[in-house]
C-alpha cells in the first residue's frame, strides 16, 4: 500500500505538475504540515485518500459521485467542471483526495461542501464564478455560494488552489472544524477571503501560511472563537476594510507576514480577543496594528520554519496556486456586465485582470446598476473603464458607506473608506458612467464621498459624481506629492464642501450642481480646497456652469479647509470663463473654522451669468496673469501630460 507522501508524489509526477521553484516548500510533492499534521480524533495525521483507487473525474456527475463515494479515493479533477445548479455546493466525504490533473482543472459555478467529514485533501485546483451578479456584498439575494465551506469536520488540507469570484467565502471554516491546514492558496477578486468560526464552541486549531489573498475586502481572516490559529508567511494585498481579525475567545498568532496596501490589517475585535504579533511587513497599510494577550506558542503543536518577511512576496507569487494552471491569458480588453454576456459580473472580479498583466487594461462596463465598492489600487495603473450605455446614467456604480459610519469592529469608515470609487493607481481613466454615493443623509447628517482620486493622471469624461456632502475628494498619497486629475464633460452634484481635497483638478467645461438643502439663508459650499502653500495650482473650473435648483443667492462658491488646522494649506481656486446661476452668493467665497477666505487664493475671470459679479468679494485675475492659469498650467507637470488630447475637445 502507497503512503500518502509516495502517493502524492506519484500524482504530482503523472500529471507534470511540480515546476522548478524557490521554496520547497510549495511542491506539490510536499507533505502535510501545521495542525493538518496533528494527531487527534481518532486520526495520526491528514491522508486524504491515500490507499484507494485513483480515479479521473471529468464531468459533474463523476465528481459528485466519486466525492461521496464510502470508500478511500483520490480524484483527479480533469478539465473544466460547470456545476448546476448555479451555486450548488459538491458533497465531499471522508478519506478524499481531490487534486486538479493537469492544466485547466478548475471547478466553475459552485463549490466543494465538507460536512461532518474527516481526513480530506484539495489540492491544485481552481474553483470560481459562483458570483450572483450585482450582489457583490451579499445582501440582495440568498448568495452563500462559498469556494470551500467546511463544517464540523477535522484533519483538512486545502493546499495550492486558487479561489477567485466566488459568491460568499472563498473558504468558510466553520461550525467546530478542527486540525486544518491552509497553505500556499490564491484567494483573488472577491468580496469576503477566509473566515473561520460560526461557533461558541473554542476548539478550532488551523494554520495558514503562504497563501496569496489579493483585492479582497474583508475576512482575511475573520477568525472567531479558535482555540489556536496560526497564520505565517502570507502575503495579503490590496484589502479594502480589514485585514486579519480575532473575534470573541479566538487565539491568533501572525508572523513574518506581508500586508501590502492593507486597510486596518490586525484587528483584536472583542475584550476576551488575542492576537500575538511578530516579524511582519507593513507596506502602505494604514489603520489598526493590534496586539492582544499572549495567544499560545505554536512550536508546542508542531515544528516549522519561517521564511523571511521580506521574501514572501516573491515566495508566494511563484509558489501560491495549482502549479499546472498558470494564469489565464493576458487580455487588453474586459467586458463587466450584469447578465452573464460578460468576462466578469463585477468590477471587483475584472480589475483583478489588472494585476495578471503589466500594460494598460480597459474594462468595458454594459449597463445596470453595480452595487460595489471599486478601488483601482496602486498596482493597477493604466486601467481605463468605459460603460457602454448612450449616457452616463445607464451605467451606475453605487454603494452607501459614509464617513462617519461606525465599522462593526470600531472606529469610523472617514473619507478614505467612503468614496464608492477610489483611484490609487496612476493613468486611469473614467468615460461615460455615474459613481454615486446613495447614502441617505437624513438618517445622520455625514460625508459620504461619491469618488477619491489619489493617484496622479485621473481621466474623468462624461462622468457623473453623485452624493449630498464631500461628493468629490482630490487627493493625493502625502502633502508633498502632486496629484493631477482632469474632468471633461462632467456631472458633480452635491450640498455641502462636495468638491474638496489638495490635488490638483482642472474641471472643463462640467456643471457644478448643488442640490437644495431647503436652507435658504446657506444652501452649501461647492468647493473646499486644501491646496499645500507650495503648490501654486488647486482646482481650475473653465467653460464650466455652475447650477441649481436651491434658492438664488444661497450657494456659495467655497471656503478655505486646513485640515487638523494645518496652516499651510491655502486653498487656491480659480473659475473662470462659466456660468454662474442665480443660486450664487453675492459675497460667495466665506470663512471656515477661523481661517477667513481673504487668506486663501481665490479669484475669478470673465465669468457670465445671474450669478457673476465683480465687487470687494470677488476677486478677479488680472488680464495679463490670466495666461498663468489655464488647464495646460495646472496639468502639464514635468511629463507636458495633456489629457484635453484624449477627449471630446482638443
Amino acid at each position: 500500500m502507497l503512503t500518502a507522501r509516495l502517493l502524492l508524489a506519484a500524482i504530482a509526477a503523472a500529471t507534470a505538475v511540480v515546476p522548478a521553484a524557490p521554496a520547497a516548500a510549495h511542491r506539490l510533492d510536499a507533505s502535510v504540515d501545521g495542525f493538518a499534521a496533528v494527531a487527534g480524533n481518532g486520526l495520526v495525521t491528514t491522508t486524504g485518500g491515500a490507499g484507494g483507487r485513483v480515479v479521473t473525474a471529468t464531468t459533474l456527475e463523476d465528481l459528485k459521485t466519486y466525492a461521496v463515494a464510502t470508500h478511500p479515493l483520490v480524484i483527479r479533477v480533469r478539465g473544466s467542471i460547470a456545476v448546476t445548479p448555479f451555486g450548488d455546493m459538491i458533497k465531499v466525504g471522508s478519506d478524499k483526495t481531490i487534486v486538479g490533473a493537469g492544466p485547466a482543472a478548475e471547478i466553475v459555478g459552485g463549490g466543494l461542501y465538507i460536512n461532518q467529514q474527516h481526513n480530506v485533501i484539495v489540492r491544485n485546483l481552481t474553483i470560481r464564478d459562483s458570483y450572483v451578479p450585482g450582489d457583490w456584498d451579499g445582501k440582495e439575494s440568498t448568495n452563500d455560494n462559498d469556494g470551500i465551506r467546511i463544517d464540523t469536520s477535522h484533519h483538512i488540507w486545502i493546499d495550492h488552489n486558487r479561489i477567485e469570484r466566488v459568491g460568499d467565502g472563498a473558504i468558510d471554516t466553520r461550525k467546530d472544524c478542527d486540525f486544518v491546514t491552509v497553505s500556499w492558496n490564491v484567494i483573488a477578486d472577491t468580496n469576503k477571503a477566509l473566515g473561520l468560526g460560526w461557533t461558541t464552541n473554542v476548539i478550532t486549531h488551523v494554520t495558514a501560511h503562504h497563501n496569496w489573498i489579493r483585492n479582497t475586502f474583508q475576512r482575511n481572516w475573520s477568525i472567531d472563537n479558535a482555540a489556536a490559529a496560526h497564520l505565517y508567511n502570507n502575503y495579503l494585498q490590496d484589502v479594502g476594510q480589514y485585514g486579519t481579525m480575532s473575534r470573541n475567545a479566538a487565539k491568533v498568532v501572525v508572523q513574518n507576514s506581508w500586508f501590502d496596501h492593507v486597510n486596518d490589517p490586525l484587528v483584536a475585535k472583542d475584550a476576551a480577543s488575542e492576537l500575538v504579533q511578530s516579524g511582519n511587513i507593513f507596506d502602505g497599510s494604514s489603520g489598526r496594528r493590534d496586539t492582544a494577550g499572549t495567544a499560545f506558542d505554536p512550536a508546542t503543536f508542531y515544528p516549522y520554519a519561517l521564511d523571511p518577511a521580506d521574501l514572501v512576496p516573491d515566495l508566494v507569487r511563484a509558489g501560491a496556486g495549482p502549479q499546472s494552471a498558470g494564469q489565464r491569458p493576458a487580455t487588453s480588453v474586459v467586458t463587466v456586465a450584469l447578465d452573464g454576456s460578460g468576462d466578469y459580473a463585477s468590477l471587483m472580479g475584472a480589475l483583478g485582470a489588472a494585476l495578471n498583466r503589466s500594460g494598460p487594461l480597459t474594462i468595458v462596463i454594459k449597463p445596470g446598476v453595480y452595487r460595489e465598492v471599486v478601488r483601482v489600487w496602486q498596482d493597477m495603473p493604466g486601467v481605463t473603464l468605459v460603460g457602454t450605455g448612450r449616457n452616463p446614467s445607464d451605467v451606475v456604480i453605487t454603494y452607501d458607506i459614509s464617513a462617519g459610519g461606525t465599522k462593526f469592529y470600531g472606529g469610523t469608515y472617514g473619507s478614505a473608506g467612503s468614496p464608492t470609487f477610489t483611484t490609487l493607481g496612476d493613468d486611469v481613466t473614467v468615460r461615460n458612467l455615474t459613481l454615486a454615493n446613495s447614502y441617505d443623509e437624513s438618517v445622520m447628517p455625514s460625508q459620504a464621498l461619491a469618488v477619491r482620486t489619489v493617484g496622479d493622471r485621473a481621466i474623468f469624461d462624461r462622468t457623473r459624481f453623485v452624493a449630498d456632502q464631500d461628493t468629490y475628494k482630490a487627493d493625493s498619497p502625502n502633502r508633498d506629492r502632486v496629484s493631477r486629475t482632469y474632468l471633461h464633460d462632467c456631472s458633480i452634484e452635491g450640498d455641502v464642501d462636495f468638491i474638496y481635497g489638495r490635488g490638483t483638478a482642472v474641471f472643463d467645461g462640467c456643471e457644478i450642481f448643488s442640490s437644495d438643502r431647503g436652507t435658504p439663508a446657506n444652501n452649501g459650499w461647492a468647493t473646499a480646497a486644501s491646496t499645500s502653500d507650495d503648490n501654486p495650482y488647486g482646482f481650475l473650473f473653465t467653460h464650466s456652469r455652475f447650477t441649481s435648483d436651491a434658492a438664488d443667492n444661497s450657494v456659495h462658491l467655497g471656503r478655505p479647509w486646513h485640515p487638523g488646522g494645518d496652516v499651510r494649506a491655502i486653498a487656491q481656486v480659480v473659475i473662470r470663463d462659466s456660468y454662474l446661476g442665480p443660486q450664487i452668493a453675492d459675497a460667495p467665497w466665506t470663512e471656515m473654522s477661523g481661517f477667513p477666505w481673504q487668506q486663501a487664493r481665490y479669484f475669478e475671470y470673465r465669468n457670465t451669468g445671474p450669478g457673476a459679479a465683480v465687487n470687494e468679494n470677488r476677486p478677479q485675475l488680472d488680464p495679463a496673469k490670466a495666461a498663468d492659469f489655464t488647464r495646460e498650467t495646472y496639468l502639464a507637470g514635468t511629463d507636458r501630460w495633456q489629457p484635453w488630447r484624449f477627449c471630446g475637445h482638443g
